[in-house]
């Protein structure tokens, strides 16, 4: 047998840029500020979860496929494919499933990024886009926002050579902006068609302006476009951990190639076939949001507040202190929202939309809150 002396470096290394990688922060759990806190009258307004839950058609199957678990899922998702693609007017070889639409955006790096390959983004982008180039050692260029959003224009300024893939947050994530269509179409012009375009929709179905683009077209045309969603959002399935990608079907089989078997669970699978047949579900949501919305709206402004105008189901909120220290005062009332300065924001808090009373507790806390910052100040 070799012994190892454990006294010396011997321990593997990672590959190359595994060490400048931040582990993903999401937002704190109920149980986790109850422990911490002691704290039992918790609401959650951190991770852009549904407030009203799943519809009970997915409810019902969840308990009732709840019964084979001990059995394998359909790897190939063949049912929710054929539901999906009728849905969406698509043929399922356009349809790639993932545990939750973060792995299909995983594995869109894993099939097309090298390390010689540069990967577009937007500064104040969903963080796993810059995730995903560092694990593929690829080169990350990031675009400054204009106003909170993706200048596309500049994105595409920014394609050269090296160029791979670009990534679009559409609405983004965590500023709730959104590129229109007409600057989407711009854009797409000026795109080489050697180069993949990443729109990620997780917040698709909230979208209420009508000049947001409908992506759909370009993966039909067969551009090098991939669009991605998930189950994860309206439809109040995060926890089942459940998205999908629809790209033409030759960009569709290298990441079949390298996707996971059995990557969507037999319960997330059935639970999404009903959730995607419960249209009155998804309308009472999106009424639910845009009321919401108005409410928070209003009350921000009573506050003074400044805020991102947003087509997700979040709002972002800028704040004169730390956000950092507004979510922890807000955290101490026992409400949980996400700070959100790993993004490029130190002075602002991201807010789920949530129900009618944990929106007004959590305005009146953070009045509250806001109120008492103002007058330490004015004392000292």
């Amino acid at each position: 047998m070799r012994f190892i002396d454990l006294s010396t470096n011997a321990m593997l290394k990672p590959k190359p840029g595994i060490d400048t990688i931040q582990p993903y922060q999401a937002g704190k759990p109920i149980e986790e500020v109850q422990r911490e806190l002691g704290i039992t009258d918790i609401i959650k307004l951190a991770s852009n979860e549904n407030p009203l839950g799943p519809s009970q058609l997915a409810m019902q199957a969840i308990a009732e496929s709840s019964r084979q678990v001990h059995l394998y899922p359909d790897s190939n998702a063949c049912y929710l494919k054929a539901d999906l693609a009728e849905h969406l007017g698509v043929s399922e070889e356009h349809l790639i499933l993932g545990n939750g639409s973060n792995d299909v955006l995983q594995l869109i790096g894993e099939a097309y990024i090298v390390p010689d390959d540069e990967v577009i983004y937007a500064a104040g982008a969903f963080v796993v886009y810059s995730l995903v180039t560092k694990i593929c050692g690829a080169t990350a260029v990031v675009v400054p926002m204009h106003k909170d959003t993706h200048q596309l224009s500049a994105m595409a300024a920014a394609i050269t050579e090296k160029t791979k893939v670009i990534y679009v947050a559409n609405p983004n994530n965590p500023t709730g902006t959104m590129v229109t269509a007409d600057e989407t179409a711009a854009f797409m012009e000026q795109v080489p068609p050697d180069v993949l375009v990443v729109f990620d929709e997780a917040y698709y179905e909230y979208v209420t302006r009508p000049d947001y683009p409908q992506t759909l077209p370009y993966v039909l045309e067969g551009r090098n476009f991939i669009i991605t969603r998930t189950f994860s959002k309206i439809y109040g399935l995060a926890g089942l951990r459940i998205g999908y990608g629809i790209a033409p079907p030759a960009l569709v089989e290298p990441m079949n190639r390298v996707r996971q078997p059995f990557n969507c669970s037999l319960v997330a699978q059935a639970a999404a076939r009903e959730a995607l047949k419960d249209s009155a579900y998804v309308a009472e949501s999106q009424k639910h949001n845009t009321t919401g919305k108005t409410f928070l709206y209003n009350a921000l402004d009573k506050i003074g507040l400044r805020y991102t105008q947003t087509e997700g189901n979040f709002i972002m909120v800028f704040v004169k202190q730390l956000g950092a220290d507004i979510a922890d005062a807000l955290l101490k009332k026992g409400i949980i929202v996400r700070p959100i300065a790993g993004y490029g924001y130190p002075n602002a808090i991201r807010v789920t939309i949530g129900t009618e009373q944990e929106n007004e507790r959590f305005i009146t806390a953070l009045s509250e809150i806001i109120k008492n910052e103002r007058t330490d100040t004015t004392q000292q």
